[in-house]
């Protein structure tokens, strides 16, 4: 079972259960920034670690991720541990909101959360745009919340736009923005300001989904 690392109040009305990415833990300077923004905003965090990732903490050796499918008992298994909270979103950073996207709809239904949360989505794997994660993605009926950087590798702007995805799923755009979020140094838009602006669209977002 998964030790969770918690941010924000804990009474909060929100929660927000967020896995990491394939290569880097829970508690990455990215994890920790993006959280402490939500708490900020009167949001729970939970987060938690893939076996995988836990495993090169105990000196196990650095183990290379699996496929996402394999991850999915693991990540259901972190929701029933977590137990009830008022309002319940799943989702992840990269890799963690794939995974989190693939068990979101039977949790939909089970009343179990309210929604997902997607920060950098892995549409494709880098270089190779034909081979698409979305097939899923194009029948999703849980509330979804997909935040991208205009430049992402994993799936820019103007590869996004001409997917089909359920309309279920909201996107919003972080300006110039890479995988991270993070913009190139000549353009007018900074990583702290991406952040910033990806933890206000997330917090507005979460209060607004019935």
């Amino acid at each position: 079972m998964p030790d969770f690392l918690f941010t924000g109040p804990a009474d909060a009305n929100t929660t927000i259960l967020l896995a990491h990415g394939a290569g880097a833990p829970m508690d990455s300077a990215w994890m920790n920034a993006f959280a402490d923004r939500l708490a900020a905003k009167n949001i729970r965090v939970a987060r938690f670690e893939f076996s995988y990732m836990a495993s090169r903490r105990t000196g196990e050796g650095r183990k290379p991720p699996p496929r996402a499918e394999t991850l999915l008992t693991e990540y259901r298994a972190a929701v029933e541990q977590l137990g009830p909270a008022t309002k319940l979103f799943i989702g992840g950073k990269s890799m963690g909101g794939r995974v989190a996207s693939m068990i979101a709809d039977a949790l939909y239904a089970e009343q179990k959360i309210a929604g997902l949360v997607c920060l950098g989505y892995p549409f494709h794997p880098p270089g190779s745009p034909e081979k698409l994660r979305t097939a899923h993605l194009e029948k999703l009926a849980a509330p979804t919340l997909i935040c991208q950087g205009t430049r992402d590798p994993f799936g820019t702007k103007e590869e996004v736009s001409g997917y089909r995805l359920s309309p279920a799923i909201s996107l919003f755009w972080l300006e110039d923005g890479d995988h991270d979020f993070k913009p190139r140094k000549e353009s007018s838009a900074t990583a702290k300001g991406n952040l910033d602006a990806a933890a206000e669209r997330v917090a507005a977002w979460v209060v607004a989904v019935e």
